[in-house]
């Protein structure tokens, strides 16, 4: 999983970042709420580990603001600000957990697998999807019925956001933004032809167009 860390104690962003890369995570680390959002931006991430009370932009701000230009990434606030306000702040701007410091490392780990399995991120092996499509995470092939076709790097990408967001209307801008760094992210055009191409695979009734919002799929 890749993770971007932003934690402005140094001491404390050491630790998490070797415990987490010793787990097999990739791991940037950064120490100010500006870093951070322009480290976003720059690189695509599974999970959020922030603080709040960082300089330049504290981390409430942060994910609003990432939330507001349609940025979906998994996030956990790791604070000392233990209040229910707090809490309450922390969920409204758009966190999945809240995890109050001081902590136990296995603690944050518990919570980070509890996060991949409900986000599903890092996905493996093989899913049904309905009782003639299935598809291999490992090696990228939709099966329908006896048949299998092999999905691109950049079509299985797409495809498994569709997944994770499955009967939920997501947009061109959102693709994009959750699934490049901002100034790697495809035309909208470029998009819509991986979707098109998508839909002759699977059938375009799965794929649903809503008009000027964006895209449904739908399996079930």
């Amino acid at each position: 999983m890749k993770i971007l860390l932003l934690e402005d104690d140094t001491l404390l962003n050491e630790i998490i970042e070797e415990f987490l890369e010793e787990l097999g995570h990739k791991v940037i680390s950064t120490f100010d709420g500006q870093e951070a959002l322009e480290t976003i931006y720059e690189h695509n991430f599974d999970l959020l580990l922030l603080d709040v009370n960082v300089p330049s932009l504290n981390g409430f701000d942060l994910l609003k603001s990432l939330k507001n230009n349609s940025i979906n990434t998994a996030s956990i606030y790791i604070t000392s600000l233990h209040t229910p306000n707090d809490m309450k702040k922390g969920f409204d701007s758009g966190a999945d957990d809240y995890i109050k410091k001081p902590f136990q490392l296995s603690e944050l780990n518990l919570r980070i697998n509890n996060i991949s399995r409900l986000r599903q991120i890092e996905k493996t092996g093989l899913k049904v999807l309905s009782p003639d499509i299935s598809y291999n995470y490992d090696t990228k092939n939709i099966t329908m019925q006896t048949k299998q076709i092999h999905l691109s790097k950049t079509q299985a990408k797409i495809f498994e956001y569709f997944l994770k967001n499955e009967n939920k209307t997501i947009s061109i801008e959102e693709i994009g933004l959750n699934n490049w760094a901002y100034d790697e992210i495809p035309t909208d055009s470029t998009i819509r032809t991986y979707i098109k191409n998508l839909r002759k695979i699977i059938g375009k009734d799965r794929i649903t167009t809503i008009k000027g919002v964006g895209y449904q799929v739908t399996f079930k």
